[in-house]
């Protein structure tokens, strides 16, 4: 064969390459939870053909009478609202607590906000979990960190709940009851949430 044939085999081969990559890279980048580094860490991407669709961030129509900024957790459907203005909101889908009496509910306000945060199980997670005691007193910031790339911290009348909302190590867990009774979101919309919400914001936890 001709180098000059080869160098065509070779530029068709490339064009097929990029055609059949092509869809997969386009969905990757319109799906927003692509791998992306953040602060020097690695933001592991997402493969949303295994996610269930309902859990993928998306904005919807809201009727609700909170104010745009507040924020909405219904926990039997595993979605967090984050009410924004002309009747609209955006839904994440999050993880919750293993049992209802686990979970955070009513009312609380975000105290603080942290990106990459350090992690101290609290001392009925080191109950629950032996496997926790190892970081009774914290673990820094980092891809390991089960808050993962970003947490608000609720509060109520000035005093921390001990509940976050916060990204995830294990992505597989949206949409079901497995925390400790922390709100889990995807690293991505943790860290979409993180710069949409101020220090200050409201925030409703629904039971049922």
């Amino acid at each position: 064969m001709s180098t000059r044939e080869e160098s065509k085999n070779r530029h068709q081969l490339s064009r097929r390459s990029l055609i059949v990559g092509l869809p997969l890279l386009m969905a990757g980048c319109a799906s927003g939870y692509g791998t992306i580094t953040d602060n020097g860490f690695p933001v592991r991407g997402v493969d949303v053909s295994n996610v269930n669709p309902e859990m993928l961030r998306k904005e919807v129509a809201w009727s609700g009478k909170e104010k745009p900024g507040n924020i909405v957790v219904n926990i039997p459907e595993r979605h967090l609202y984050l009410v924004m203005a002309d009747g609209k909101a955006m839904r994440y889908g999050v993880g919750v607590g293993r049992s209802e009496g686990m979970n955070f509910r009513g009312s609380a306000i975000v105290g603080r906000k942290e990106k990459w945060p350090r992690w101290t199980p609290t001392a009925n997670m080191m109950q629950h979990i032996p496997r926790y005691r190892a970081f009774a007193g914290g673990m820094g910031g980092g891809p390991d960190n089960p808050l993962g790339p970003r947490a608000l911290y609720l509060y109520r009348d000035g005093t921390d709940t001990h509940f976050r909302l916060h990204g995830t190590t294990e992505p597989e867990t949206i949409g079901q009851a497995v925390s400790s009774g922390c709100i889990r979101l995807f690293n991505q919309d943790i860290i979409d949430l993180y710069d949409r919400v101020p220090v200050g914001a409201h925030v409703t936890v629904i039971q049922a």
